[in-house]
């Protein structure tokens, strides 16, 4: 067995729409009321999230504030979007980078840098899929961001 193979039964994986596999791990029981939407939403979410060599986390937009956590394996590729600046953040071992907040309402993709790479992500207010879009639903493209964000188009 493959160690992404041990990873996806040891914490029961599933696939991501994004991409890569997750399972949610905890949902806070509190409920809070957005502040960008005002829905009422659990206070916080945590999942763990497998992206293995080849899989990309496709540009999407969350709503809340969502904190990556480098666990193990190859360096995670992280990219920021948002508005004209687009931002590559590299997490992981011989960086000393182990966690970035990518800010709710920017979007954002994934790739890992190796065989795979394991993370988790929290995101406060929760996360629901109520407060997901992908960057291609929203009739945007890469060319309306900064020119080196077209870099990025195969994670659309």
């Amino acid at each position: 067995m493959s160690k992404t193979e041990e990873l996806i039964a040891k914490y029961h994986l599933s696939p991501h729409p994004e991409g890569g596999w997750y399972k949610e791990t905890y949902r806070c029981t509190t409920e809070v009321a957005s502040p960008v939407n005002g829905a009422t939403r659990n206070s916080v979410t945590q999942i763990y999230f497998l992206l293995t060599e080849g899989d990309i986390s496709r540009f999407h937009r969350v709503l809340h504030d969502e904190i990556w956590h480098y666990y193990e394996g190859a360096p995670l590729r992280l990219i920021d979007l948002h508005q004209n600046q687009c931002e590559e953040i590299i997490l992981g071992a011989g960086n000393g980078h182990y966690h970035h907040v990518i800010p709710g309402g920017h979007y954002q993709a994934a790739q890992s840098t190796g065989s795979y790479t394991l993370v988790g992500c929290t995101v406060a207010p929760g996360f629901d899929f109520k407060d997901f879009v992908f960057l291609k639903d929203e009739a945007q493209t890469l060319s309306e961001f900064e020119p080196h964000a077209g870099n990025y188009r195969s994670f659309i």
